[in-house]
């Protein structure tokens, strides 16, 4: 049952005090094929990985009921552990842009007049208390966090009609799939890619197939899947307009929640 003590409480910020995370990537335009083109008029939504809320305000006009969740600054991003990397430093700055994200967030909030309800936690505890939800979102966070899969499990456990799952197509599995358009070559199947190589790449674990996605929540019970790909505007490091490829999975649960819950006994939080 939904618990409302978990919503965090509206705050009035200054523009002066947010950052907006979607200055950089530009979804106007493209939000509805960016979310596999699924209705979501009259959805309750559970929305990872909100950021300044750009998605969620978009998905009200769509007519959902959207729960925004993500990190507030009292925790950490999922910092990948260099060696020669200064973790706690890192996460301590970064710390300073999620307060800026999430004031972002609320600024927008009330300049749209929105009604969306925000929780504030990390992927890997996704509270019950929030109650069932008929569609789970994730925009491209899955290529930020350690475990994909606990992060899908966390929100899947909790939503009964579908899950959307939108990621980058890596510049690998973008050459295979020209390749498999041009010369019948098989796009990647299952395949998941380990990316930091060097300590500034520490905000980004992977890249994935569609076909890896398709694996983990069919195993989380959404074994009707469709994949769409579209492109997105983004600003590059050096303000240059660019396109990002992208590919997007829609999974439609296939057997109820209470015989996941029942058969899927996963111990929630970090492994």
């Amino acid at each position: 049952m939904e618990n409302t003590n978990i919503y965090v409480e509206p705050k009035n910020v200054d523009f002066s005090e947010c950052a907006f995370y979607h200055t950089s990537g530009d979804l106007r335009g493209t939000v509805s094929s960016y979310l596999g083109n699924v209705d979501l008029n009259g959805k309750r939504v559970l929305e990872m990985g909100t950021a300044d809320g750009f998605l969620c305000f978009e998905m009200e006009k769509m007519k959902a009921d959207v729960v925004a969740y993500d990190l507030s600054s009292d925790y950490d991003w999922d910092v990948v552990p260099f060696a020669d990397l200064d973790v706690k430093a890192t996460i301590m700055d970064r710390k300073k842009l999620i307060l800026e994200l999430n004031n972002a967030f609320w600024f927008c909030h009330k300049a749209y007049g929105s009604k969306a309800k925000k929780v504030h936690g990390t992927v890997y505890s996704v509270p019950l208390e929030i109650g069932p939800v008929d569609v789970a979102t994730f925009g491209a966070i899955l290529l930020h966090v350690r475990d994909p899969f606990l992060a899908l499990y966390n929100a899947c456990r909790i939503t009964k009609e579908k899950v959307i799952v939108t990621e980058p197509i890596g510049k690998y599995l973008w050459i295979k799939r020209l390749l498999n358009k041009l010369f019948l070559y098989r796009f990647p199947g299952p395949y998941v890619r380990f990316i930091p190589r060097r300590k500034e790449d520490w905000q980004v674990w992977w890249t994935f197939s569609p076909l890896i996605i398709q694996r983990f929540i069919g195993v989380l019970g959404f074994l009707k899947t469709t994949v769409t790909y579209s492109r997105h505007k983004f600003t590059d490091k050096q303000g240059k307009l660019r396109y990002m490829p992208m590919f997007t999975i829609v999974g439609e649960r296939t057997f109820g929640l209470e015989q996941v819950l029942k058969n899927n006994p996963v111990q929630i939080g970090r492994i």
